[in-house]
Protein backbone atom coordinates (compact mmCIF):
# COMPACT_ATOMS: atom_id res chain seq x y z
CA UNK A 1 0.00 0.00 0.00
CA UNK A 2 0.96 3.70 0.55
CA UNK A 3 4.22 3.69 1.90
CA UNK A 4 3.98 7.40 3.37
CA UNK A 5 0.58 6.76 4.44
CA UNK A 6 -0.53 9.88 2.48
CA UNK A 7 -1.94 10.95 -0.99
CA UNK A 8 -1.49 14.32 -2.21
CA UNK A 9 -0.09 13.29 -6.08
CA UNK A 10 -1.99 11.05 -8.06
CA UNK A 11 1.29 10.71 -10.09
CA UNK A 12 3.50 9.71 -7.22
CA UNK A 13 1.37 6.19 -6.47
CA UNK A 14 2.64 3.47 -8.53
CA UNK A 15 0.80 1.59 -10.57
CA UNK A 16 0.04 -1.69 -8.12
CA UNK A 17 -0.67 1.03 -5.28
CA UNK A 18 -3.35 2.27 -7.30
CA UNK A 19 -4.84 -0.82 -8.65
CA UNK A 20 -4.84 -2.19 -5.24
CA UNK A 21 -6.45 0.98 -3.38
CA UNK A 22 -9.44 0.67 -6.85
CA UNK A 23 -9.86 -2.95 -6.22
CA UNK A 24 -10.75 -2.57 -2.70
CA UNK A 25 -12.95 0.59 -3.55
CA UNK A 26 -15.09 -1.49 -5.72
CA UNK A 27 -15.27 -4.44 -3.44
CA UNK A 28 -16.21 -2.19 -0.78
CA UNK A 29 -19.19 -0.27 -3.05
CA UNK A 30 -20.47 -3.56 -4.33
CA UNK A 31 -20.58 -5.36 -1.37
CA UNK A 32 -24.14 -5.89 -0.16
CA UNK A 33 -22.97 -7.71 3.04
CA UNK A 34 -22.65 -5.30 6.68
CA UNK A 35 -18.85 -6.84 6.86
CA UNK A 36 -17.60 -3.21 6.20
CA UNK A 37 -20.30 -1.22 7.67
CA UNK A 38 -17.92 -0.58 10.94
CA UNK A 39 -14.88 -1.13 9.09
CA UNK A 40 -13.50 2.64 10.14
CA UNK A 41 -15.78 2.27 13.61
CA UNK A 42 -14.16 4.40 16.29
CA UNK A 43 -11.99 6.48 13.74
CA UNK A 44 -12.36 10.08 13.55
CA UNK A 45 -11.32 12.07 10.12
CA UNK A 46 -10.51 15.75 10.48
CA UNK A 47 -10.96 17.75 7.07
CA UNK A 48 -9.84 21.09 6.75
CA UNK A 49 -11.17 23.53 4.53
CA UNK A 50 -9.03 26.39 2.81
CA UNK A 51 -11.46 26.35 -0.05
CA UNK A 52 -14.93 25.22 0.83
CA UNK A 53 -16.24 22.24 -1.67
CA UNK A 54 -19.80 20.64 -1.49
CA UNK A 55 -18.98 17.50 -3.38
CA UNK A 56 -15.62 16.96 -1.31
CA UNK A 57 -17.16 17.40 2.21
CA UNK A 58 -19.85 15.74 1.29
CA UNK A 59 -18.29 12.97 -0.48
CA UNK A 60 -15.87 11.96 2.68
CA UNK A 61 -18.47 13.14 5.42
CA UNK A 62 -20.84 10.78 4.01
CA UNK A 63 -18.28 8.05 3.39
CA UNK A 64 -16.63 8.04 6.77
CA UNK A 65 -19.98 7.86 8.52
CA UNK A 66 -21.11 5.09 6.12
CA UNK A 67 -17.81 3.10 7.26
CA UNK A 68 -18.52 3.68 10.62
CA UNK A 69 -16.19 6.71 11.38
CA UNK A 70 -16.64 10.15 12.52
CA UNK A 71 -15.44 13.39 11.25
CA UNK A 72 -14.59 16.99 12.52
CA UNK A 73 -15.11 19.82 9.96
CA UNK A 74 -12.43 22.65 10.27
CA UNK A 75 -12.35 25.90 8.37
CA UNK A 76 -9.33 28.29 8.01
CA UNK A 77 -11.16 31.15 9.88
CA UNK A 78 -11.67 28.53 12.61
CA UNK A 79 -7.99 27.02 13.43
CA UNK A 80 -4.52 28.73 13.90
CA UNK A 81 -3.64 27.86 10.59
CA UNK A 82 -5.59 30.80 9.59
CA UNK A 83 -3.71 33.61 11.69
CA UNK A 84 -0.28 31.99 10.71
CA UNK A 85 0.34 28.90 12.08
CA UNK A 86 1.57 26.15 9.50
CA UNK A 87 -0.09 23.55 8.35
CA UNK A 88 2.75 20.57 9.52
CA UNK A 89 2.07 22.05 13.33
CA UNK A 90 -1.65 21.95 12.83
CA UNK A 91 -1.24 18.07 11.65
CA UNK A 92 1.33 17.65 14.74
CA UNK A 93 -1.27 18.67 17.21
CA UNK A 94 -4.50 16.98 14.93
CA UNK A 95 -2.79 13.85 14.75
CA UNK A 96 -3.05 13.31 18.61
CA UNK A 97 -6.85 13.13 18.24
CA UNK A 98 -7.50 11.97 14.81
CA UNK A 99 -6.42 8.88 12.54
CA UNK A 100 -6.83 10.84 9.43
CA UNK A 101 -6.63 13.95 8.15
CA UNK A 102 -7.80 15.60 5.04
CA UNK A 103 -6.83 18.83 3.54
CA UNK A 104 -8.99 21.02 1.15
CA UNK A 105 -6.74 23.81 -0.32
CA UNK A 106 -5.85 25.73 -3.70
CA UNK A 107 -2.47 24.94 -3.05
CA UNK A 108 -1.16 21.77 -3.05
CA UNK A 109 2.13 22.89 -1.82
CA UNK A 110 0.62 24.07 1.46
CA UNK A 111 0.22 20.67 2.73
CA UNK A 112 3.74 18.80 1.86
Amino acid sequence: MLKNKNFIDLHKVDKKTLREIIELGKKLKSSKSKKFTNILNNKTLAMIFEKPSTRTRVSFEVGMRQLGGDVVTLINENIQSGRGETYADTARVLSRYVDALMVRTDDSKKTR
